[in-house]
Formats: C-alpha cells, sequence, structure tokens
C-alpha cells in the first residue's frame, strides 16, 4: 500500500496550475485567480495535501512568471526598435510586481518545443504573445494550456479574448490623407506582412483613403517590415512608377531602407517623392531627412500587455484596449 503524502507538483498537477500558483494560494499571496484559488483548494481536499514548512516557504523563494513568447526567431530581432521599445514596457511593469519574466522566441520548432514545455510544466503563470502570424501555432499551443493569455496586436483568424493593439487602419489612412492633402496624386506603399494584422490594417488605411480621392492603388510593393525589405521594395516601385510622387511606407525600418533607395536615385525628399512611415521608433526623427511618421504607442503596447495580464492573474476581467495613433509631421512629408 502506498502511504507517500502527495507532493505539491501533484497538487498542481490535479488543479491545472503552476506550483508557484499552488504555494501562492497556499500562502494567501497576490496573483493568484479566484478560479484558481478554488482549484488549488479542491485539489488539496481531493488529494488530502498537507502544506509542511519548505512548501509554505516555496511563495517566497519561487516568484511568479509570466512568457513574453514573440513569434520570431530572426537573430537580428533585438536590432530591432519596435521590438527593444515593447520589451521596455513590459519589465516596467514587472519590475512593479514580484514576477519574472520569460522571453522566449517561438517561431521556430525548437521555440515552439521550449515554449510548449513551460507551458506543459506549468512553469509560468500567464502567457504574453507578439508578432503572431496567420494560423500561427502559438495561439492554439497558448489556448489549449488554458493559462491566461494577452495578445499584442490582434491576428487575422481569430479574435482572442485579451489584446492589446494600435489603430493601425486609422493610422495608415490619416498618413495617405496627408499626402493627399498635400497635393500628391501618384502615391504607392510599401505593405508589411500580409499574414499580420498590422501589415493587412495598415494596407488597407492606404487604400481606403486612395479610392475615396479616386486615385489608383495600383502602386504597391509588399516588404517585411525590415530594412532591406523596405529598400528592395523602393527599387522595384521607382522601377515600375518612375512618376512616383509619394510613398507610404508601413514601418520606420522599411521607411529607412526607403529613403536610402531615393538618395541613390538623385530624388529629393520630399521635393521629388513625400516619404511616410509608421510606428516613430526613436531614430525616426534622426533621420535624413527627419521621418513624417505615424506615432504608435510602442512602449505603451508592452506596458498594456503586462498590466492587463496581472489584472488577469488577480482575477480580474479586464477589457481589450486599441490605443491611438497620431500622425507625426517632420521634414519628409
Amino acid at each position: 500500500m502506498n502511504t507517500r503524502p502527495p507532493t505539491l507538483e501533484e497538487v498542481a498537477q490535479r488543479a491545472g496550475v503552476s506550483t508557484g500558483t499552488v504555494s501562492r494560494a497556499i500562502n494567501n499571496a497576490r496573483h493568484v485567480s479566484a478560479k484558481a484559488r478554488r482549484a488549488v483548494e479542491t485539489a488539496i481536499a481531493e488529494l488530502g495535501y498537507v502544506p509542511n514548512t519548505a512548501a509554505r516557504s516555496l511563495a517566497t523563494q519561487r516568484r511568479g512568471a509570466v512568457v513574453l513568447a514573440i513569434s520570431s526567431d530572426d537573430p537580428a530581432l533585438f536590432a530591432n526598435l519596435f521590438f527593444a521599445e515593447v520589451i521596455t514596457g513590459v519589465n516596467a511593469v514587472i519590475e512593479e510586481t514580484d514576477l519574472q519574466l520569460m522571453l522566449v522566441l517561438a517561431a521556430s520548432e525548437r521555440g515552439r518545443a521550449r515554449l510548449s514545455r513551460i507551458l506543459q510544466s506549468r512553469s509560468a503563470d500567464g502567457v504574453m504573445l507578439l508578432a503572431l502570424k496567420e494560423n500561427d501555432p502559438l495561439s492554439k499551443m497558448t489556448e489549449e494550456s488554458g493559462l491566461p493569455t494577452v495578445h499584442g496586436g490582434r491576428s487575422l483568424d481569430r479574435a482572442p479574448q485579451w489584446y492589446v493593439d494600435a489603430d493601425n487602419r486609422g493610422g495608415a489612412r490619416a498618413a495617405v490623407e496627408h499626402l493627399i492633402s498635400s497635393g500628391r496624386k501618384r502615391i504607392g506603399t510599401i505593405t508589411g506582412e500580409l499574414d499580420t494584422h498590422a501589415g493587412t490594417a495598415r494596407y488597407l488605411g492606404f487604400r481606403e483613403a486612395i479610392v475615396l480621392a479616386g486615385l489608383s492603388d495600383a502602386r504597391v510593393a509588399h516588404g517585411d517590415f525590415s530594412e532591406a525589405s523596405g529598400a528592395a521594395g523602393m527599387k522595384l516601385l521607382l522601377d515600375d512608377h518612375p512618376d512616383l510622387d509619394a510613398v507610404f511606407v508601413a514601418s520606420d525600418a522599411m521607411a529607412a531602407g526607403a529613403l536610402g533607395v531615393l538618395r541613390d536615385h538623385g530624388k529629393r525628399v520630399p521635393e521629388d517623392v513625400a516619404v511616410i512611415g509608421f510606428n516613430d521608433i526613436v531614430t525616426a526623427k534622426h533621420m535624413q531627412p527627419a521621418l513624417t511618421t505615424v506615432r504608435q504607442p510602442i512602449e505603451a503596447l508592452g506596458r498594456e500587455m503586462t498590466r492587463m495580464l496581472v489584472r488577469l492573474l488577480n482575477g480580474e476581467q479586464p477589457t481589450s484596449l486599441i490605443l491611438p495613433t497620431e500622425l507625426v509631421i517632420r521634414d519628409s512629408a
């Protein structure tokens, strides 16, 4: 007959939560939802678990943890100022809590396997997802885990229950309307990845403004939000549409690449070709010329994602957010 007393890990498994959540529930600590607390109490009663001194001290020895999973395995990710600013915002809120932050790059098979192990082992209490693409497996993985999950941005194929996003469509529309109001008629765009919600929304905002003004929406090149793809897109637009007089570029990084190509082709900005980007990363105002762009509250995106997840861990039911964007007019348009 097995007389071994049940372990903390077995309570966590029965309750469907992490060991950290069990220890915090036992100690009446913060960051435990009412649902999780009830599940822990039920598991303790069913298993006959008796907390010992080690278990009661675990809450102070192991802080709760949350995961920021980014659907990218690009080695240049940390040179991307957008992601750097999001992570800065996430960390600013994490520092106000007793939570630890785990960062997982989860676009590759190996990265997804690592995230799966974290979710299955209940090593984390909640998840934040960023840069998801259409039919991204990360959505299904986190949904099946049952852990509280907040999305940074929406996905094309599903509407997450909790997300923080920016008004990508409205911001793009405002940018193109500014170009039209300044007299530009032959306006092109370099899109972001169209299997992302942000890329598609910004392209739709461009088309709305162009079509409503009765202009042609045929001047389109596709990029992936990177500087190199912005340069390639600008070359394509100039080859196919040499009379181009303005371009809306779906990210500041791509706009930097586009500006370099325009210089190489002897095009003056904004006299010959006006350029507007999107994001307002910290280097936008230092480009030559200073970049007119749509200000997206990037650091606020990270802060609000994290605040939303903390509220979920505290048993609250927050409301998803769409953060406003703002056109910042500088020298390039």
